[in-house]
C-alpha cells in the first residue's frame, strides 16, 4: 500500500513541475551544488525537514546491494549532519523509501528517479546502482539553516550519458596507503564514477616474478580485498599492467634485460621475443586474479618510442614490412587474445581507427580518442566497434595543475577546459560507451591536486548538458569543501601560478627541456682581498623580484588553508597538502632571495676590506649565517611536505629488511623519477652546491680572522 502511495506521488510531481535540464536551472545559485548535475530536475513541493528519526526502508526482500547503500546512507547522514536514520523504523514519521519497483525504463541500470516532498523521500532504480547514486545525490543536496538539516521539495530523474566513467590511477611513482585507497574510491563513487584504471606498475606484488614488485607493494589478497571493498561502491578496478612500452619497471632489472629491443633502452620489450609475451602472460595473469569480477584489463602500451629499431631481433626488419601502425597492432592483438582467452575484454592506448589499416584492432576492446573525431566514430561504430574517450594529463606542471591559467601558449586552454570542450562533446553525441580522465604520475603530484580534475570530468562524463564550466567552478568548492568553504579560487589560482614560478627556477625545466635558463651560486671571495665578481643580482634580477612576490603569494595561500582547515571544512587533508605545497614553493623564494642576500653581504665584506677587518670578518660570517639559514628553512619545509604527504602514502623509494629498492632512471625522464626518494622536489636546490659553497665560506672567513684579525 505504502509503495503504492509512492508512485502515485511521484506521477503527480513529474506532472505538476515540469522537468528541466538541470544546466537551465540554475540551481548552484539556489544553494543545490549537485555533482555531476542531473539531466532533469524540477523544485517544488513541500521541503523533508530531519527532525527526529528517520526511518529507510527497502524492498523485502531487499538485495545485498540495496541494503549496503541504505546503510552506508544512515552512516553518512549521521557522520556529516548528525541525522538520526534506521532502517526499517516503523515508529519514524519521515521515511527515505529505496526501491526498486516502478522504474521507468528510460533509466537504465544506472539512473534513478527522486522525489522529496514533506515527510516522505523515494529514489526509485531499476538496479542497484541507480539506488546507490539516488542515495549519493541525496547526500550531496542536503542543507542546513534555521529550521535545521533539509532538503527542498524536487523532483529528478537522471541517467547518465556515456556508461563507464574511468579515472586513470597512476601509482608508478608512488604507493598510497591502503585506507587512503579506499576513502579515494568512496569519494570517487560519490561523484557517480564507476571505474578505477589503477596504472599500479611495481607497487603490486608479483608472485611469478618477485623481483618486479617494489617493497611494500600490495599483495593478491590485499588487491581482492580492495577489489571487492570497490565493487560495493559500483565502483570496477581494472589493472593497468604495462605491455610494449613504459616498461622499465620490469626491463630495469638485469634478469630481464634480454628482453629489450634496444639493449641500451629498459622502455621496451622486444614484440619478437616469446620471451616477451610470456612474461606479460604471467604478470596479466596475476593482475587478472587480483582483481574478481571485473571486465577489462588494461595493457597501455603507448609512448613506444624506440619500436621498430632493433635489427638482429628483426623488429626494423618487420616494421618496414607491415608499416609502423600495423607493426603495433600487431603485438597488440596477440596481446589481446591472451586477454580475451582469460575471459576479460582488453583496452591499449590504441592509436585512432583507420577503417583501411591492414590490422584492425579486435573488438572485444575500445578503441581510444583522444581529438575527438566524429565522423571516424561513426565509422567505428558502425564497423562494430566500441568508443572511449580519454583527456590526456594538461602537462607536465609540478607541483600543482594548470587549472585556471596556462604559461605555454601551444595549448592556452586549462586542464578543465579541455576536459570540458571533449567530454561534452563525446557526452552529447552518443557515441561513447566510456570516457577516461588521465592522471599520469610523470610529475609526482599528491593525488589529491587531481581531485578538481576527476570531479570535472565526472559532471561532463554523466551530462554534457551540464552547467558552463563557469558555473561548475563556481559550484565546486561549494559541493567538495563544504558551505564554510573561503576563498578557495583564490588558493588555487596562487597554487596554479606559484607553480610556474617554481618550474622557472633552477635547473627544473632545464632538464625537461634543454638550454631555457639555469641558476648559478655568488662567486666565493677569494684572494687576500676579498676579490669575487658581483653579477648574480643583475643576472637574477627578474627573478629576484618573482621571489618577493611568489613568498607573499605563497605566505597567503598558507593563511586560507589554516582558516579553512580551522573552519572544519570538509576534505581538509587536501588542504594539508596544499599548504605543505605552497611551503615548498615559499622556500625555493626564500632561496632566491637569500642568494641575493649572500652576494650583498659578501659585497659589503669586499667594501670593508681596506677600512675594518674586523667589520670584513663580520661580514663573511653573516654570509656564514644566511646560507645556514636557507639551509634550515629547506629542512623545514622539507620535512613537513613529507610528513604530510606521508600520512596518505608509503616512503618513496622507501626499502624494507625484506628487500631493497632498486632504482634505475628511465627513457622517459620522469620529474618525480629523479630520484628514488620524495628529493625529486628538492633536487635541484641540493644541485646548487650549498653545502660545498658553505664549507668553503666557512673556511675562508677563518683563514681571513687568522690572517688579518689572530
Amino acid at each position: 500500500m505504502r509503495t503504492s502511495f509512492v508512485f502515485i506521488l511521484l506521477l503527480l510531481s513529474l506532472s505538476l513541475f515540469p522537468m528541466l535540464k538541470a544546466a537551465e536551472t540554475g540551481l548552484w545559485r539556489e544553494g543545490i551544488n549537485l555533482i555531476p548535475s542531473p539531466q532533469e530536475l524540477s523544485l517544488g513541493g513541500a521541503d523533508f525537514v530531519f527532525d527526529g528519526v528517520v526511518s529507510i526502508e527497502l524492498d523485502e526482500p531487499a538485495p545485498q546491494a540495496d541494503r549496503f547503500a541504505a546503510r552506508e546512507l544512515a552512516e553518512r547522514l549521521e557522520q556529516e549532519w548528525g541525522v538520526k536514520a534506521r532502517l526499517g523504523d516503523k515508529a519514524a514519521e519521515k521515511k527515505i523509501v529505496l526501491t526498486r519497483q516502478g522504474a521507468l525504463k528510460k533509466l537504465g541500470d544506472q539512473g534513478y528517479q527522486f522525489v522529496a516532498d514533506g515527510s516522505v523521500i523515494t529514489i526509485r532504480a531499476g538496479g542497484g546502482q541507480g539506488i546507490f547514486y539516488g542515495a549519493q545525490t541525496l547526500l550531496q543536496i542536503v542543507r542546513k539553516d534555521r529550521r535545521g538539516v533539509f532538503i527542498n521539495g524536487l523532483t529528478i530523474a537522471d541517467w547518465p550519458d556515456i556508461p563507464i566513467r574511468a579515472v586513470h590511477y597512476d601509482t608508478k611513482h608512488h604507493q598510497d596507503r591502503r585506507e587512503y585507497v579506499e576513502s579515494f574510491i568512496r569519494d570517487l563513487a560519490g561523484y557517480k564514477i564507476n571505474m578505477l584504471i589503477w596504472e599500479w606498475e611495481d607497487k603490486f606484488a608479483y608472485r611469478s616474478h618477485p623481483e618486479i614488485g617494489a617493497p611494500g607493494a600490495f599483495t593478491k589478497e590485499e588487491i581482492q580485498e580492495i577489489t571487492r571493498f570497490a565493487s560495493q561502491y559500483h565502483v570496477q578496478i581494472v589493472p593497468l599492467v604495462q605491455g610494449l612500452g613504459h616498461v622499465s619497471y620490469v626491463l630495469k632489472w638485469p634478469q630481464n634485460a634480454h628482453l629489450r629491443e634496444v639493449p641500451a633502452s629498459n622502455w621496451e620489450f622486444c614484440p619478437q621475443k616469446q620471451g616477451s609475451y610470456d612474461i606479460l602472460f604471467d604478470l596479466w595473469k596475476e593482475a587478472i586474479e587480483a582483481t574478481p569480477g571485473s571486465e577489462y584489463l588494461h595493457i597501455g602500451s603507448d609512448e613506444t618510442f624506440e619500436i621498430g629499431r632493433g635489427v638482429e631481433c628483426g623488429c626494423k626488419a618487420r616494421m618496414e614490412e607491415l608499416g609502423s601502425q600495423n607493426f603495433y597492432m600487431e603485438f597488440v592483438n596477440r596481446c589481446a587474445e591472451f586477454i580475451v582467452s582469460r575471459g576479460r575484454k582488453f583496452i591499449a592506448w590504441t592509436p585512432a581507427y583507420d577503417p583501411q589499416a591492414k590490422i584492425k584492432p579486435l573488438k572485444q576492446g575500445p578503441l581510444m580518442s583522444e581529438r575527438l573525431n566524429l565522423d571516424i566514430a561513426r565509422r567505428g561504430v558502425s564497423d562494430g566497434y566500441t568508443h572511449w574517450v580519454y583527456t590526456p594529463n594538461p602537462g607536465l606542471e609540478q607541483p600543482f595543475l594548470p587549472y585556471f591559467y596556462r604559461e605555454n601558449e601551444r595549448h592556452p586552454g586549462t586542464t578543465l577546459q579541455d576536459a570540458y570542450q571533449t567530454l561534452t562533446t563525446a557526452s552529447r553525441s552518443g557515441l561513447y560507451e566510456g570516457m577516461i580522465v588521465a592522471s599520469w604520475d610523470d610529475s609526482g603530484l599528491h593525488n589529491q591536486v587531481w581531485m578538481m580534475r576527476f570531479v570535472n570530468a565526472a559532471e561532463y562524463g554523466w551530462s554534457g548538458s551540464g552547467p558552463t564550466l563557469d558555473e561548475f567552478n563556481e559550484k565546486y568548492f561549494t559541493n567538495y569543501y563544504g558551505p564554510r568553504a573561503r576563498d578557495m579560487r583564490e588558493l588555487f589560482e596562487l597554487l596554479n601560478r606559484g607553480a610556474y614560478y617554481f618550474m622557472d627556477s633552477f635547473e627544473r625545466k632545464v632538464w625537461h627541456w634543454g638550454p631555457v635558463g639555469k641558476t648559478h651560486l655568488p662567486d666565493l671571495p677569494r684572494g687576500d682581498a676579498l676579490e669575487y665578481d658581483p653579477f648574480w643580482n643583475t643576472e637574477y634580477a627578474d627573478m629576484v623580484k618573482r621571489s618577493r612576490r611568489e613568498l607573499g603569494n605563497m605566505d597567503r595561500a598558507r593563511i586560507i588553508c589554516r582558516q579553512n582547515i580551522d573552519a572544519g571544512v570538509r576534505h581538509a587533508y587536501d588542504l594539508e597538502v596544499f599548504s605543505s605545497i605552497a611551503g615548498l614553493v615559499a622556500h625555493n623564494a626564500r632561496t632566491y632571495l637569500a642568494l641575493s642576500e649572500l652576494e650583498n653581504t659578501i659585497t659589503r665584506a669586499h667594501k670593508q676590506r681596506f677600512v675594518s677587518h674586523q667589520a670584513a670578518h663580520a661580514a663573511l660570517l653573516e654570509a656564514v649565517a644566511v646560507i645556514e639559514r636557507n639551509l634550515e628553512s629547506r629542512k623545514r619545509s622539507f620535512g613537513q611536505l613529507v610528513t604530510v604527504w606521508e600520512k596518505s602514502r608509503l616512503p618513496k623509494g622507501m626499502s624494507t629488511a625484506a628487500k631493497a629498492y632498486f632504482h634505475r632512471q628511465d627513457r622517459a625522464r620522469h620529474f618525480a623519477n629523479r630520484r628514488a626518494d620524495m628529493t625529486y622536489l628538492i633536487c635541484d636546490e641540493q644541485l646548487l652546491g650549498l653545502e660545498g659553497y658553505l664549507d668553503n665560506l666557512r673556511r675562508y672567513a677563518a683563514w681571513y680572522k687568522e690572517t688579518f684579525i689572530r
